[in-house]
């Protein structure tokens, strides 16, 4: 990993706020607005996919050394057969630095796919980027799943014009207009989502995690996320690739021209001219400043950046799940993670944002700790989560995991690390909680995008990589073991039965930590509802 560079680090700028309207209704001109609204979904709903008769095939080129990335990695891929050489990145500053020295080093190849990618300073710099690749003629290929795109699509249209880029949008809106609207007439469909997340580079590098290509993911803005990639070089590589040609050829992937054929693409120059006053911010310039201070890239720039060969597996759903009606085990991840991870034994440690258990999740986790297995849970806070809903999934189990010996930590929403790092570019944060990784015994570890929620389970497609580190296990393990009191707050189950919280300085909550009433009043009313195969 060679390729990062001062030169290759851009600044940032922080992401615009959102505007939202709000409407007015009243009386018979109500009822006319909802008819119309209910005519527009019906509509939106109807419109119907297009063909992908005609559609081509196309598969990851083979790597080469005749690019410098490839010089830099095959030949230590060649001397570790049947290996995967891994780098962690838990720093979202550095998580952007490497993903845009990579993009830059670019020599025959560029595969990304992904869940999120929003138009804001990291999302726009870095179409800026990729399309400057195609540009000076490196094949390019996104699998953008359309879920997120809204207000995006000018943009994705430029993209789409370059002959040496390829836009696919997984499970798209044929309505280009309100997503609400689309989902009342076509829920079933589009309540599938791909939820993967992949960054290869000449085939000879990927990135592999929790994180979507958006501000909040890189540690920018009022709200930072937590969260984990690995960088991976060797046999995983082979594997990302052979997942991604799996969902780009899927029946679920169309290409962008077939949806977006009618939109008028951006001008070349708007998109540079929004990077560029982006790059030029004083905000973005400081940012960088940090982000080349940061451990990784600085081993990076010294060529002292280490790295662990063991053996890795991915896992990941297939792409049929998306248009399936059936639980068909063969197409979920659930099952290979468990086979690949093997049964605990002596611990087992969960570091999942959105923990929706659900009674048979509840029943397996209770399980374990009854036997002996030291069980640890670290989740966001109802305070620190950006999904509030999927609070209500969660708390109405969380006195049974007490009770059985599940150890529970949450997110404060001030939690330490974040902050600082929010700090050093001149801001504050909210932190909140995206990792998605989990550790067996301390011998292997999950990174990917699988939450413990119903929605990973059944109805998003997701992916990971199963990692042999004893090394990397013990960093989650260590992680999780000083979450409570600086990170997290410690759940336990007070001398009064009831939930309690406890923030390491001797004051303990009755309810929610740093939230208020009608938050908590929604979540106790969304415990009720039969509502965990949504969340």
């Amino acid at each position: 990993m060679h390729h990062l560079t001062s030169d290759m680090i851009r600044p940032l700028d922080r992401k615009p706020p959102v505007r939202s309207g709000r409407w007015a209704l009243c009386g018979a001109h109500a009822i006319r607005t909802g008819a119309c609204l209910l005519i527009a979904a019906l509509v939106a709903g109807c419109a119907s996919l297009p063909s992908l008769e005609g559609r081509a095939e196309s598969h990851a080129l083979p790597p080469s050394t005749d690019s410098p990335i490839g010089r830099d990695v095959l030949p230590q891929a060649q001397a570790h057969p049947g290996l995967t050489g891994v780098i962690p990145i838990a720093d979202g500053r550095a998580a952007f630095g490497v993903r845009a020295s990579l993009v830059r080093a670019a020599a025959r190849s560029i595969d990304i796919q992904t869940f999120i990618w929003h138009a804001d300073s990291t999302g726009t710099l870095m179409f800026e980027q990729v399309l400057r690749a195609a540009e000076r003629g490196v094949r390019v290929r996104l699998l953008l799943d359309d879920m997120n795109t809204a207000g995006t699509d000018p943009t994705l249209a430029l993209l789409a014009s370059n002959p040496n880029l390829e836009l696919r949008l997984y499970n798209p809106f044929v309505s280009r207009g309100s997503r609400e609207l689309s989902f009342l007439g076509d829920f079933t469909r589009l309540n599938h989502r791909m939820h993967n997340k992949s960054f290869t580079i000449d085939n000879a590098v990927s990135v592999v995690g929790g994180r979507n290509i958006a501000d909040e993911y890189f540690e920018i803005g009022d709200e930072g996320l937590v969260d984990l990639d690995v960088v991976v070089v060797g046999d995983a590589v082979r594997q990302v690739s052979a997942e991604f040609d799996l969902f780009w050829n899927s029946a679920s992937a169309y290409p962008a021209r077939l949806i977006i054929g009618h939109v008028t693409p951006e001008p070349r120059e708007a998109l540079a001219e929004r990077a560029r006053a982006i790059a030029e911010s004083p905000e973005s310039r400081r940012y960088a400043e940090v982000m080349a201070q940061t451990d990784l890239i600085k081993d990076a720039l010294a060529g002292t950046v280490h790295t662990e060969w063991t053996t890795a597996h991915l896992v990941n759903d297939d792409p049929a799940k998306t248009l399936s009606t059936e639980e068909e085990k063969k197409l979920l991840l659930l099952p290979k993670l468990e086979a690949a991870f093997g049964h605990p034994v002596k611990s087992l440690d969960l570091i999942s944002p959105y923990f929706v258990p659900g009674e048979a999740g509840t029943e397996a986790l209770s399980a374990l700790a009854k036997r002996g297995v030291q069980v640890r849970v670290l989740t966001n806070s109802l305070a620190s989560t950006d999904v509030k809903s999927v609070q209500s999934g969660y708390a109405k189990h969380r006195e049974a995991l007490l009770q059985a010996g599940v150890q529970l930590f949450e997110l404060k929403p001030d939690a330490g690390t974040i902050q600082r790092r929010a700090h050093e570019v001149g801001h504050g944060s909210k932190a909140g909680l995206h990792a998605k990784t989990y550790t067996v015994d301390g011998r292997a570890i999950f990174v990917g995008s699988f939450n413990l929620d119903p929605r990973s389970i059944k109805l998003n497609t997701e992916m990971g990589l199963v990692i042999d580190s004893a090394q990397m296990a013990g960093r989650l393990s260590g992680a999780v073991d000083k979450a409570y009191p600086d990170l997290a707050y410690r759940v336990s189950i007070g001398p009064d039965g009831q939930v309690k919280w406890e923030d390491g300085t001797g004051k303990v909550y009755d309810t929610d930590p740093d939230s208020g009433w009608f938050e908590r009043m929604l979540v106790r009313i969304g415990s009720w509802l039969p509502i965990d195969w949504l969340l």
